[in-house]
């Protein structure tokens, strides 16, 4: 098949933004620290909630792109997405976005009613992100952060388990700290390029972010911290905090120093300090708990 045959086919992958699907993997959070990843079928409905969260993110990114198609065009990175790029046309893209969330509610019901529901939830947030909180200074990064704690949610839902209050709570941190970073990020290269990326970028300031950052990243180390000591399986797991820590500093870093963090996912990919020690974390925590012992 020649490479123009194979146009559509490849926009309409990447309009489903698969890079974007590692969020996802917060659903095997309550897999892991549950210490249910040694069941095969409790990893198999884990493996099945996480397609059925990509299928309906993906329905999600598409209802978005479909809806910003004329601001993206006029944007300096996101005109080159599938549809405001003309590559995906637009009736195609609408039915691939029925397609998914079609796919993904389909697994999500196979799972249980309550998985749906979550589902749907996470959606809605999502939805509403993108149709009206994005605008809105504070909520805008509030709603993002909504969706992780739905996603940490969703996974304990789909193997039945109950997931620690204190592990949700730093969920939430992170994904503040994450938010507000990207603000930071996207507000020191609008300064070096004149450009505005984002209407509501006019209510933050340099300051201000500066505070959120503080506020963000010191919640979400000490709510870690007390997970790993009160409401993890093993307190064994209070040695995983080093990779935490360094984590998080590395981070601050990036958006401080070199001015990045304007797009999370491209700087957590590219960075391989912080890839490596996401690496040594998940690998740390799955030993600590398969091996230490677990609280009675």
């Amino acid at each position: 098949m020649s490479g123009g045959t194979l146009a559509v086919p490849r926009a309409a992958v990447e309009a489903l933004r698969p890079r974007q699907w590692a969020k996802n993997g917060l659903l095997f959070a309550a897999l892991v620290f549950s210490v249910h990843f040694t069941d095969p079928r409790a990893v198999l409905r884990a493996l099945a909630g996480f397609a059925a969260f990509c299928l309906i993110s993906s329905a999600g990114y598409i209802l978005n792109d479909a809806r910003d198609v004329e601001a993206d065009r006029a944007h300096p990175t996101k005109r080159r997405r599938p549809i405001a790029s003309g590559r995906l046309p637009l009736p195609l893209a609408w039915a691939e976005m029925v397609a998914a969330f079609a796919g993904g509610t389909a697994i999500a019901w196979w799972l249980s009613p309550w998985f749906l529901l979550v589902a749907l939830l996470y959606l809605a947030t999502t939805v509403s992100y993108s149709l009206y909180f994005k605008h809105v200074v504070i909520l805008d990064v509030m709603f993002i952060a909504a969706g992780f704690l739905w996603r940490a949610a969703a996974g304990a839902v789909a193997i039945g388990v109950t997931i620690s209050p204190w592990l949700l709570v730093c969920t939430a941190f992170l994904a503040l700290f994450l938010g507000f970073n990207k603000r930071r990020g996207e507000l020191m290269k609008m300064a070096d390029q004149a450009t505005v990326t984002r209407r509501n970028l006019a209510d933050y300031t340099p300051e201000f972010v500066v505070e959120l950052q503080a506020v963000t990243s010191s919640g979400a180390i000490i709510s870690y911290a007390i997970y790993t000591v009160l409401g993890s399986p093993t307190p064994w797991l209070l040695l995983t905090l080093p990779h935490v820590l360094y984590g998080v500093f590395r981070y601050i870093w990036l958006v401080t120093v070199k001015s990045e963090g304007g797009a999370p996912d491209e700087t957590l990919y590219r960075d391989r300090p912080i890839l490596l020690t996401v690496v040594l974390y998940g690998l740390t925590a799955v030993a600590i708990l398969f091996l230490a012992p677990l609280r009675s």
